[in-house]
Formats: structure tokens, sequence, C-alpha cells
């Protein structure tokens, strides 16, 4: 029952989206999800102290803190009870002292989705032999730079990304956007980061191609059907601040981090919203021992709720993780919830992070 109304999130949303060139609120929302199971502890705010891998998604900026010749980032989730899966893959490049070079891909699917458009045949007759499956699946592929300035402490960094959304046989799509992020470093404790997420506006060319049986289908249920178009996705910026500070001398440390996420494409269901900007705040904490343990707390999605008697009231999503490290081998876990603290969806999300030094007999 589940797959079935996955589907139909899958499907209409698509459908109804795709008729002429709009900007939805929600356009490639899979991209807003965030990576790292470090960062789902920290409540996805890490846009001004992300320093390794998954930069390349966070701020671009950070790449340019991956000082190895080959660092390797790897996250698996899944949602909705398995139904869902959520997968990254990343590397990054130390190209010299300055400069690093980042690639990484995205997936996000519900596999086994059962087609029932030609349950019933042309004589009436129930005939489940006619029930076929597809895939939904959203692919983003980023590839990313990173650059030290010459102000000490500031960097800048760019993304590009290609998406790419299918939907079984019916329909799929293409996309092309650009991503800008600077960060700034003071020579103690406080950084500082902003990401342009979307700067040059995505956009993603929707082609449809259903046959005639489910042409007829769709017309004798009293639908309409979908035609070519392009769905744009509106820059979104992303503004955050962050401190570290040592707890005594024995290695203890402790920091946290807060984002806020401007959003340009309507009213949205934050903590401050208005029809021309709406902003999410989140936020995170950590307390560690050197850099081998880590403990995570983080809050997002600060937003209103409606009871079933039509009243309102303000939850929020809740986040907790924990990290290991040990000479350039790191397991980050997570465990968060879909939503406020009384949604029943949880999510355990775990991701490795790989530090490689050159090897002695490569290529110079």
């Amino acid at each position: 029952m589940k797959k079935y109304i996955l589907a139909f999130f899958y499907f209409v949303p698509v459908m109804f989206f795709a008729q002429n060139t709009v900007a939805p609120k929600y356009s490639n929302e899979f991209l807003a999800l965030g990576v790292g199971a470090e960062s789902f502890g920290l409540g996805n705010a890490v846009v001004a102290g992300i320093d390794n891998t998954n930069a390349i998604y966070w701020n671009p900026a950070g790449l340019t803190q991956c000082n190895k010749w080959l660092e390797v980032s790897f996250m698996h989730s899944e949602y909705f009870a398995g139904i869902a899966k959520y997968d990254f893959l990343g590397f990054s490049h130390a190209i010299d002292d300055k400069s690093t070079f980042g690639f990484a891909a995205v997936r996000f699917g519900v596999d086994d989705i059962p087609n029932t458009t030609q349950l019933i045949d042309n004589n009436g007759r129930i005939n489940y032999d006619n029930v076929s499956s597809f895939t939904a699946g959203d692919y983003a592929f980023l590839s990313s730079y990173g650059r030290k300035l010459k102000v000490p402490g500031m960097s800048l960094g760019g993304t590009v990304k290609v998406i790419y959304r299918k939907v079984g046989d019916f329909a799929k799509s293409w996309g092309f956007g650009l991503d800008a992020g600077w960060q700034y470093q003071l020579p103690k404790n406080w950084k500082f980061g902003v990401m342009a997420r979307d700067v040059s506006t995505t956009f993603n060319a929707w082609v449809f191609d259903l046959n005639d049986e489910t042409k007829n289908v769709f017309l004798a249920t009293g639908n309409t059907l979908p035609q070519n178009g392009m769905e744009l996705t509106l820059p979104r910026i992303i503004l955050a601040g962050a401190g570290k500070f040592n707890l005594g001398s024995k290695g203890m440390n402790a920091g946290g981090e807060i984002d806020v996420d401007l959003t340009t494409d309507g009213k949205r269901n934050v903590l401050i919203k208005s029809s021309i900007v709406s902003a999410d705040p989140h936020m995170g904490i950590f307390v560690g021992f050197k850099d081998l343990v880590k403990i995570r707390g983080g809050v997002s999605s600060i937003q209103q709720y409606t009871n079933m008697d039509e009243s309102k009231y303000w939850g929020f999503q809740p986040n907790l993780g924990m990290g290991l490290a040990f000479k350039g081998f790191s397991l980050d876990y997570a465990f968060t919830r879909l939503g406020d603290a009384s949604a029943n969806y949880y999510t355990h999300i775990f991701s490795l992070r790989l530090k490689l030094d050159k090897p002695k007999n490569a290529i110079k």
C-alpha cells in the first residue's frame, strides 16, 4: 500500500508541474535533503564549517580544507520503512595547496513500484498478469572546484550539476544548474559561510512518452494528458556562522553552527515566511574528544503543523548523531525523524569517509 501511495506522490507532481515552464516551490527537492550523517546529526547546519568531501554538496569553498591526494565519501539512508533509497558518493582531490577538485553522484529512488494502469483489461476483468513495475529515480552529478584566495582564511568555490530524473518509461528530464560558495575562517575559532544554491536558476526539461493504452486510462479517468515542458528551480541563499572551542587541556572540544536558508519561490511553511522571502533557520552543536569521537545534536524544520481538529502548533525535526575517526577513516551515524517530534518515520543514516595519501609509485 505504501508503494502505491508513494507512486502517486511521485507521478502526480511531475505531471502537474511540467505542463508549462514553471517554478514550483519544491522543484528538485531531493537535492535539499542533505548528504553525510555528520551533517544530518547537526541539523544540516554545516555550510560554514564543512571541511571534507561533502563540501561538494554543502559549500564547494570548503573543498580547500581537503588536503589529501584523495578523499572518498559514501552515504546510504532509507526512507518510508526502506521503500525509498537515498545514496551519495563523492571524491575530492587536492590539486595543490590552494585548490581542490571534487566530483559526486546523488541518487534518490523508489524501486519496484506497481504499475496498475492495465490491471483491468478491455473486457472489464481484473488481470494481475498485466501488473508490471517501474522505478522512479532522481539522479544528480556534481563537479566542484574550490580555491583559496589571497586573503588569509578566505576561499571560493563553484559546482556544476547535471540532473537526470526518470519515472519508469512514462517521463524523464535532464537539467542543469550552478552553485557557488564562500567561506571565511577567522584566525581563532570562528567561521562564516555563504552558499548560493541554484544561483543560475536550475532548469529541468521534461519529456513524456505515454503509450496508447496508458493515454486511454488517463482519459477514461478524467485526467489531462501531460505535455512536455520546463521546470525551474529558483535560487536559495544560505547564510552560516560557526564556532569551535577547547574545553580545558585534555583534548575535549565543543562547537556549533547556525544556518539560515533564504528562499524566494513563494511563502513557505517555515519560521519566518513572506511572499517575497522565507527564512528557515536550523542549528547544530557537538561535543568531542580531539578528532576521534564526536556526539552531535541538531534542530531543523521549525514550522507549524496541523492537528486533526485543524488546530495548529509549532514543531521541529530533532536530529542526533555521533562520529568516530581514526587515521584517515571516519564513520558517522545520524538518527532523525521526518518532520516534528510526533512523526512516526524514523531514519538511520550511515556514512563513511576515507582519506588517502598519494601512492609512492604514482606518476608525478
